[in-house]
């Protein structure tokens, strides 16, 4: 039998070289976008797949809405694909390469083409944060600003609290009885 009964999948990259931003190209001779080049918009690691802008598009159908009078549609979108089917693209040459990792003098870490020898600098747009999705309600559950402030938090004593004095009386008790008997 193996050491590890499960291992990893064996496409899984252990370092991923492209990021969002990143200008990549298709590279797989029999994908129908072979040459196509586009900036990366999402990178889904759980899934091994990229998502490049106006590469791929597929069709996505919207569902109509007949009491607003809307009519349903068919919406051309970027669907995902394998990583391994991208390289990233070289600064310099603007073909595709392979990508490997450096240290400049001052320590910072960089990629670089294999092609040219060139850095491949991180995209300006890992810099910016994305907006996270928060919920903000305009409408109140309170209707007084006074119960805001109320403390309607009761702290109750622990079970377990109630039963440890309830022992320990009982086992006085016991010592009680004993040392009665003891002194009789």
């Amino acid at each position: 039998p193996s050491p590890n009964p499960n291992p990893p999948p064996r496409d899984n990259p252990r370092r991923w070289n492209i990021v969002r931003g990143d200008t990549v190209q298709v590279i797989q001779r029999n994908h129908p976008e072979y040459g196509k080049q586009g900036t990366v918009q999402a990178v889904l690691r759980d899934k091994n797949r990229v998502i490049v802008e106006n590469v791929n598009l597929g069709p996505r159908r919207i569902k109509g809405n007949p009491e607003r009078g809307v009519k349903g549609r068919t919406v051309m979108t970027e669907r995902s694909m394998h990583y391994s089917n991208i390289n990233l693209v070289d600064p310099v040459t603007g073909f595709p390469t392979r990508v490997t990792y450096s240290f400049l003098e001052d320590g910072t870490k960089v990629r670089i083409s294999k092609r040219s020898g060139a850095i491949i600098p991180k995209p300006e747009v890992l810099k910016m944060k994305r907006p996270k999705s928060s919920i903000n309600s305009e409408d109140s559950d309170t209707l007084n600003d006074a119960d805001v402030w109320a403390e309607t938090f009761e702290e109750k004593p622990s079970k377990w609290a109630a039963l440890r004095e309830e022992l320990l009386k009982m086992e006085q008790e016991m010592m009680g009885n004993t040392e009665q008997e003891n002194n009789v």
